[in-house]
């Protein structure tokens, strides 16, 4: 008799674990942004996805892998497109968002993205939740409205950086490719874009590149190697985990920017912030712990099956002897 395969999926831990790099390195994008300057955001943006493009296709054609760019379909191309799409606004908005000095919002953002994330896996995946892991959504939804509340407006920048990411994330766990070459395929679509406005900025002169010194253009060109290496932790992660899980990893970088804005930045931080900061821990406590006894759960109920599973008899067939002579 077969035993039943283990709850557990294939690749889950390397994807957990590519999860969570690739949110404590956004967490920390609010460090490297900022140095970009005197560079206003459309350019740093422009540098962003050109670098990446560079990058990424120099990477395929090292590793051989520019046969699976060729060979996309019609349908794979629109996912990438929509995909493309999708990560220029969540990029282009973060970085206007922290290079104007408006990093709560931006984490604020990336709280409300969870959210977003478990909605969709809801509703279009038909991800099931258990009633533990509901009433931890319910409990960062609370937190969501308690900070977006202590705000003196909306915050359309939270909200453009969770729905754009959101989608991106879907697309990223549908689309029928690896990461590396999903990563290669977004770069392609926007690149030549990209590219083609940095020449027009420095013919016009209102570039930045190659005119603050040789640090600020070798920190321009870094924005390339910088963007790829989280967002390609991100795909194994999305390809490997389900968005539910997924979405709860994504407070990991909204709550190292707030710890940075807390003890290193030194932002003040009002009543509603805190209790929506404490709202969001518990929350991330009750999904963790929920997470742990459910997977004990069941390696034990396996446990119990594979040792009281009776081995079906083997049979062994042994050949006849020959009959013996009679003469």
């Amino acid at each position: 008799m077969a035993l039943p395969p283990s709850p557990r999926q294939p690749g889950t831990a390397s994807g957990l674990l590519c999860g969570v790099g690739a949110y404590t390195l956004w967490g920390l994008f609010p460090l490297f942004w900022p140095l970009l300057g005197p560079a206003d955001s459309v350019e740093i943006l422009a540098h962003r996805i050109a670098w990446t493009m560079v990058f990424m296709l120099g990477g395929l054609l090292l590793f051989g892998r520019w046969a699976r760019l060729r060979g996309l379909s019609a349908r794979s191309w629109l996912l990438v497109a929509a995909a493309a799409v999708l990560i220029a606004v969540n990029w282009g908005t973060y970085i206007y968002g922290v290079t104007s000095g408006q990093v709560t919002e931006t984490a604020l953002g990336y709280f409300i993205n969870p959210l977003v994330s478990v909605v969709l896996g809801v509703a279009v995946l038909n991800e099931q939740l258990r009633r533990t892991q509901w009433v931890a959504i319910g409990i960062a939804a609370v937190a969501v409205i308690v900070m977006t509340m202590s705000s003196a407006s909306v915050p359309v920048i939270a909200l453009v950086l969770a729905t754009s990411f959101g989608f991106y994330g879907l697309i990223k766990k549908t689309v029928p490719m690896d990461s590396v070459t999903s990563l290669a395929a977004e770069s392609v679509v926007l690149g030549p874009i990209a590219a083609g406005y940095l020449i027009w900025l420095g013919a016009s002169g209102a570039g930045t590149f190659g005119e603050h010194g040789v640090w600020h253009a070798l920190l321009l060109v870094s924005a390339g190697p910088v963007t790829i290496v989280p967002l390609l932790l991100f795909g194994t992660s999305a390809r490997r985990l389900r968005l539910v899980t997924l979405g709860a990893l994504q407070y990991l970088a909204p709550i190292i920017q707030f710890a940075w804005g807390l003890f290193v930045m030194h932002e003040p931080m009002t009543p509603e912030r805190w209790l929506g900061f404490g709202l969001v821990w518990a929350a991330l406590v009750l999904f963790t712990v929920d997470g742990a006894l459910a997977a004990h759960r069941s390696r034990r109920k396996l446990a119990r099956y594979e040792t009281t599973v009776v081995p079906e008899a083997i049979v062994v067939e042994v050949p006849e002897e020959p009959a013996q002579s009679t003469k």
